[in-house]
């Protein structure tokens, strides 16, 4: 059976075989990019040529990779589009020919493609700041529409001008900020097949780096070993490395620097000046870089580094000492001698010494060179950072010089020397002459020489008047020579003092003097003073000269009585003729003169040794001392003292600290008590540990606990020995009021007629005890009766209130008690509780 398809082509080609007619199969057809197809063209009629032609009009041609072409046979031909492109969308024809005859069809090829995102990088990264464009390159077919999110948010350009999406798709942020980092959402959508597609994109915004320094400006002084350092803090995003930089190279850690591990700190170590400068702190990160200077000072202590010795001829016109320092800030310089200072601008009274200055160098100038102006000088330089002393010296050559006291006192038989002082440099030899002949000669034996560095000594002992005279003392050097007369003089004994008043006394008495005009030319030893009653002989007392000595005083006088005075001056030659007698006469027995007072704070510093020396006496001997002492805040005197006659001092012990005290004491003899000699004395700051304790030692709390605990242990024992031996004590008490046990009191009767019968005997001698009752007992202050000892007869003690025993106790201010010395002796303090 025939296929109807057959048939229609049967009439179709029956009905055209005078024409040519052509069909594409399909006429249309989606393709997505990448895929393959093909097309069939077919010719009805006799064709000779069947030719496609691309969407552009251009026959396509066998050769072409891509979209081929191929006669299958007479009648039809294939088109195949492989792995098809965008490119290739649009109609294609195809034409048959046969003569002049040509007939031809179309097919529409419509290429389809996905959403495909091709040049989405992620993470993009700007700088804050910036026109930042955010990629997002997306192909598809038909074109696809992107919009933009963020943090969930639509980007919207009409609500914020900063935003923009351009043509590309791409997204464009005017001025980015920090707070625009985030992921971003870059969606694409086609409207026609509802294709929709999208990709996150992380956008990193980088910061510029921010630097400070820590200080700006940094001091330090070189050459002292120590090192610097030098600090930025810097930030950004990311966080941004740290270098610095010195004179533009980059130091890394070594001998020199060192560095902290994030960079930011920079130490220089052994700073010296060569390392002043500007540093730079560099900071970068991907941003970009950003750096600070800091200025280090390098400060130098003023240091001394050239120093001239000089050497000048006493009267040379003129000689400079040189001194030169270095230092940052520049040092000044200042010159002294012999404690006169000279600095810039400065120059001596009489203009010869003159200071001159420049930059880092110092002058003195000295002028009429003189030999006084040889020795030591000492520049010194400072500035802020401290100061450099040197000393330099100048050397004066000059002729002997004589120095010396030209006349010297002596007697026959009394060695003296005479001194020969010599002042030269170089130094000087001395000869010493007498009459023009040098001394001392073979035929002398009085005179000897004696050298001591730069004096020479000659001694001389007279033997006769002879070797009285002049002495003539020559010294030589390089530079010349000096010689000196010296005399050596007869001493004589001095003239006599002048008694100018006699202040008496009741015992005693003032003589106050002149010194004599003429000491003879050798100084007073001592003064004779001698004094007597009228028609008795003279009684005398030599006194040691002291410097001002003008006043002696005489002791051991009779009161009420007429004496006279003489003195006399005594010196190595002798004794000078008395002075003319002055009479005077002792006042009655009276009331003896204040005592003088010196105190001298002990050891332990709140305790006080009071020493008094005693005046005149009144003409009576002193009977006794009274001291009385008190704090000066209180009105209140401690008890008075009584010290006995022959007594010099008086020791004040348990002072307060740290208090003003006043001290009296008063002489007293027969006729009544002196004026106080008063002394005021503070003691000392109370120390805070013992004195002479080391720090592991035991403080003073601690010693008095143990004394305590001690003494405790002590009356426990004692309680118990007497409980078990006598039956009292502590112990014995509580036994007889707690436990009934039978107390001392009931020992027999026998014991009790026995202890009377010793009583009664008058031949034994008694003991006597007296106890008072001032010292309170322990049983008084404890918490119960006092116990009765052997001397006192137990009599119903159980009746006896606490009441009864104080009221007893209180009544009786003494006690006395008598014991056989026979007897069996018992402490009276056993039965004490």
């Amino acid at each position: 059976m025939l296929q109807i398809r057959d048939i229609l082509w049967g009439f179709l080609y029956i009905a055209c075989a005078a024409a040519i007619q052509v069909q594409v199969t399909p006429t249309h057809r989606e393709i997505s990019v990448g895929e393959s197809k093909f097309f069939l063209c077919e010719v009805v009629g006799d064709a000779k040529d069947i030719d496609w032609f691309a969407p552009n009009g251009e026959k396509i041609l066998p050769n072409n990779p891509n979209v081929q072409v191929n006669r299958n046979d007479e009648t039809t031909s294939t088109l195949t589009i492989y792995h098809a492109d965008v490119d290739d969308a649009g109609i294609y024809k195809c034409v048959a020919r046969s003569g002049d005859k040509e007939a031809q069809a179309t097919v529409q090829v419509k290429i389809f493609q996905k959403i495909t995102f091709k040049n989405v990088p992620s993470p993009q990264e700007f700088n804050e700041g910036d026109d930042a464009d955010i990629i997002c390159d997306v192909v598809g077919s038909p074109v696809p529409f992107i919009l933009w999110k963020h943090k969930g948010v639509r980007i919207q350009s009409n609500k914020d001008v900063r935003y923009n999406v351009m043509d590309n798709g791409h997204l464009l942020i005017r001025g980015i900020k920090k707070t625009d980092e985030g992921a971003y959402n870059c969606e694409a959508r086609v409207m026609e097949t509802g294709e929709i597609n999208f990709k996150m994109i992380n956008v990193v915004v980088n910061v510029l780096p921010t630097i400070r320094a820590r200080q700006s400006e940094v001091n330090a002084t070189a050459d002292m070993g120590v090192s610097i350092l030098l600090a930025c803090d810097a930030d950004g995003f990311p966080e941004p490395a740290v270098t610095w930089a010195y004179n533009n190279v980059i130091l890394e850690s070594g001998d020199k620097y060192s560095l902290n591990d994030d960079g930011s700190e920079l130490v220089i170590k052994d700073v010296i000046k060569v390392d002043e400068g500007d540093y730079t702190c560099i900071a970068r990160n991907k941003a970009g870089e950003m750096s600070q200077e800091v200025s280090l000072n390098v400060f130098v202590q003023a240091k001394i580094t050239y120093m001239n010795n000089q050497t000048a001829t006493e009267f040379d016109d003129e000689v400079t000492l040189t001194c030169e320092a270095s230092g940052d800030p520049t040092p000044s310089i200042s010159w002294s001698f012999q404690n006169r200072m000279f600095s810039e601008g400065e120059q001596s009274h009489d203009r010869n010494i003159v200071v001159r200055s420049h930059a880092r160098v110092s002058s003195l100038l000295l002028k009429n060179v003189d030999f006084t102006y040889a020795g030591q000088y000492l520049c010194t330089a400072s500035n802020s950072i401290g100061q450099d002393n040197q000393p330099v010296y100048l050397e004066v050559r000059y002729a002997p010089k004589i120095l010396g006291v030209v006349a010297v006192y002596t007697w026959e038989g009394n060695p003296a020397n005479i001194s020969c002082e010599v002042e030269a440099h170089p130094g000087a030899s001395v000869t010493w002459f007498r009459d023009g002949l040098q001394v001392p000669s073979v035929n002398t034996t009085n005179v000897k020489i004696y050298s001591k560095q730069s004096n020479s000594y000659l001694e001389v002992s007279p033997e006769s008047q002879s070797d009285f005279g002049s002495y003539n003392c020559t010294a030589t050097n390089a530079m010349g020579t000096e010689s000196k007369e010296f005399l050596l003089i007869q001493a004589e004994v001095p003239s006599s003092p002048e008694i100018q008043q006699v202040e008496p006394f009741s015992s005693s008495a003032v003589v106050e003097f002149d010194e004599p005009d003429s000491f003879g030319g050798v100084p007073i030893i001592k003064y004779l003073v001698e004094w007597r009653l009228d028609g008795h002989g003279w009684t005398g007392k030599e006194y040691d000269a002291t410097e001002d000595l003008t006043r002696i005083t005489i002791v051991g006088l009779t009161p009420d009585t007429i004496y006279e005075v003489k003195m006399s001056a005594v010196n190595g030659k002798g004794e000078s003729e008395s002075s003319a007698a002055v009479k005077f006469k002792t006042g009655p027995i009276r009331e003896p003169s204040a005592p003088k007072l010196e105190a001298m704070v002990q050891n332990q510093g709140n305790a006080l040794k009071v020493n008094w020396i005693k005046q005149d006496d009144g003409g009576s001997p002193i009977k006794h001392y009274l001291v009385r002492y008190k704090a000066k805040h209180v009105s209140d005197w401690k008890p008075e003292i009584r010290m006995p006659h022959s007594s010099e001092y008086v020791v004040l012990g348990g002072l307060d600290w740290n208090t003003e005290y006043e001290v009296r004491v008063v002489a007293v003899n027969q006729k009544g008590k002196s004026e106080p000699g008063i002394l005021s004395f503070r003691t000392a700051t109370e120390p805070t540990t013992m004195p002479g304790a080391s720090g592991s030692g035991l403080s003073t709390g601690a010693i008095v606990g143990i004394l305590i605990v001690v003494f405790f242990a002590l009356l426990v024992a004692v309680d118990v020995t007497c409980y078990f031996l006598n039956k009292c004590g502590l112990l014995m008490c509580i036994a007889v009021n707690f436990c009934g046990k039978a107390g001392p009191g009931a020992k027999s009767k026998d014991m009790e007629e026995g202890k009377a019968n010793f009583t009664k005997d008058e031949s034994k001698e008694p003991i006597v005890e007296v106890r008072t009752e001032e010292e309170p007992t322990q049983n008084q202050e404890g918490v119960g009766p006092a116990e009765p000892n052997e001397t006192t007869p137990l009599t119903e003690p159980e009746k006896k209130t606490k009441d009864d025993v104080k009221t007893e106790a209180n009544n009786t201010a003494v006690e006395v008690k008598t014991v056989p010395n026979e007897a069996p002796q018992t402490n009276g303090n056993e039965s004490k509780a």
